[in-house]
């Protein structure tokens, strides 16, 4: 058969039957499958075998080229006929000698007139439209195609009850409930089709018996009668009497297949009912996963109202109280969340898969917390801060009052090295500054700081001798440190190769308007700056007042 021409013998009823029987989900369902495949299939022959009984497969009058090939037809059945005499002829007469070779040659012509009578005939039927021929061919494709399916046919699978629990979800259970819905619907759309062809059938059953009860009521032709006819009407009278066969084998063959449609829609109600009850085990199962969603609901606000009952006894401190009921009502609900997904959804396969996701984003999500673990060990070392030092941690300065497993706590003050001025606010730091930030500790040994002040000299005749003076008094008062400062560099030099540095207080002169300003920098501990400072300064101004006092008593008269 050539691609794209429409069948002769419609296929639909067993094409219907085939596409339904991979949407079996049970043994019960694969039995009624099966059941359908096999009436479909005996419907599909009767239908080959009506359709070559039908009067338009066949060619009455003949025309033009048609009658001219029949004519054609009886001329080579003729010449074959005369080939077979004389090669009977010849064979009766020994076959042997001369006459071997002429019974090869009369085999030779016999072969090809033969192969000429073959084509004829087949011209002729597609000339007047003989569709026997191409019905047999749709007939051994069929026979083909179904020898091949019952190959490969599967088997018999699970029972329905055991088909239904195995969607343990509630999603699996909701998409099993659609997709019966969805194979009930071409169930029942299959069951119509058989009960529209059963009518459709009938129909023509009862105009081919009204036919045949007609032919009945006529007087048969007597052989007598037919032997004192001429030719033409006995030929005429042979295929009216086929025919009159032909309609009686269909109104049976036609009686068969009304039958056969009526047992096929009832096999296709069968499953419809099959279906239905797997619908309704199903609904049972879907009511229960939600009532068991309903139960973990109602736990949820139990537990949640057990927890703020709890909570609000007066004796608890109430920060703590408040902190304690929300964490216990995220938890309750949390839970509650994945006992919720694990009705709808159940537990995950690839557990290993979620494991390791579930790890990798724990990890990005409490990078914070994890950082501030092992930083606490940083700062529990030789390095670390301890209860008392007076620290700055990112920028914000004050007094360590607690060093906690994640954090650390300080009382906040106005400056990192002068005590005593705290702003009364409580500061906590995520441990993880240890390791990704910055924080320097005043109160341990070697925190060294150059300080500086600013002192303004007004301009005179002894300003040099001014700041000689105080150059003098400032080396003296912070000598003490200086030399400390040293020792401490050198030890630290002789251990990591650091350069050498030199802690001598400086005096830098810088002009000023009104005289000169003098940069005093020192060296002095972290902890102890504002000390320095003020005895310092005060060296300082000792020194003005000596040099004030020395510029009077030259001035004062003798």
């Amino acid at each position: 058969m050539s691609e794209g021409r429409k069948n002769l013998v419609d296929l639909t009823t067993w094409q219907t039957a085939q596409s339904l029987t991979p949407m079996a989900k049970s043994a019960e369902e694969l039995e009624y499958a099966h059941e359908a495949e096999r009436l479909a299939d005996h419907e599909i022959d009767q239908t080959f075998a009506a359709a070559l009984r039908q009067p338009s497969a066949h060619h009455h009058e003949l025309t033009g080229d048609a009658l001219a090939l029949s004519q054609k037809v009886n001329q080579m059945e003729a010449v074959v006929q005369d080939d077979q005499a004389q090669l009977k002829k010849l064979a009766d007469n020994g076959g042997s000698g001369p006459n071997a070779d002429d019974i090869e040659i009369l085999k030779a012509q016999l072969g090809l007139d033969q192969s000429v009578l073959a084509d004829t005939q087949q011209q002729l039927e597609l000339a007047a439209g003989d569709e026997r021929s191409l019905i047999q061919q749709e007939l051994a494709a069929h026979e083909a195609s179904m020898a091949k399916y019952d190959k490969e046919r599967a088997s018999v699978g699970e029972r329905a009850v055991e088909t239904v629990e195995r969607n343990t979800t509630l999603a699996h259970r909701i998409e099993a409930w659609i997709a019966q819905n969805s194979r009930d619907k071409l169930i029942q759309e299959a069951m119509g089709l058989a009960q529209a062809d059963a009518t459709r059938i009938q129909k023509d059953y009862e105009t081919v018996k009204a036919q045949v009860d007609a032919d009945a009521r006529i007087e048969p032709v007597r052989p007598v009668d037919m032997a004192t006819e001429g030719g033409v009407d006995r030929v005429t009278r042979l295929a009216k009497l086929r025919e009159k066969g032909d309609a009686r084998q269909l109104l049976m063959i036609d009686g068969d297949r009304v039958e056969t449609e009526k047992q096929l829609a009832s096999v296709y109600g069968r499953w419809s009912g099959q279906v239905e009850l797997q619908h309704t085990i199903l609904l049972h199962l879907i009511l229960g996963s939600i009532a068991l969603i309903t139960a973990i609901l109602i736990g949820v606000l139990l537990g949640t109202g057990f927890v703020r009952h709890w909570m609000g006894n007066p004796t608890l401190d109430q920060r703590r109280a408040r902190t304690l009921k929300n964490i216990f009502e995220v938890g309750i609900q949390l839970v509650g969340l994945v006992l919720i997904l694990l009705v709808v959804f159940g537990v995950p396969t690839q557990i290993p898969t979620i494991l390791g996701l579930a790890t990798a984003g724990l990890t990005v999500a409490l990078q914070d917390f994890i950082l501030a673990f092992f930083g606490w060990f940083v700062l529990m070392g030789k390095s670390g801060v301890r209860l008392g030092d007076s620290v700055e941690i990112n920028g914000v300065s004050g007094e360590v009052i607690e060093v906690g497993l994640f954090r650390t706590t300080l009382i906040e003050t106005s400056n990192s090295v002068e005590k005593g001025y705290p702003t009364g606010r409580r500061v906590a730091f995520l441990n993880k500054y240890a390791i990704n930030g910055q924080y320097f500790n005043f109160s341990t040994t070697g925190q060294w700081m150059w300080d500086e002040i600013s002192v303004n000299i007004p301009e005179s005749e002894n300003t040099s001798a001014r700041i000689e003076a105080i150059e003098r008094a400032v080396i003296e008062k912070t000598e003490l440190d200086a030399r400390m400062a040293e020792a401490e560099w050198k030890r630290s030099s002789n251990v990591h190769g650091l350069s050498q540095f030199k802690a001598m207080a400086q005096v830098n002169l810088r002009p000023a308007s009104s005289g000169v300003n003098l940069l005093i920098r020192y060296v002095t501990r972290a902890s102890g700056r504002s000390e320095a400072r003020n005895r310092v300064f005060q060296s300082v101004i000792e020194v003005l007042h000596q040099t004030e006092a020395a510029k009077l008593d030259e001035v004062k008269p003798m």
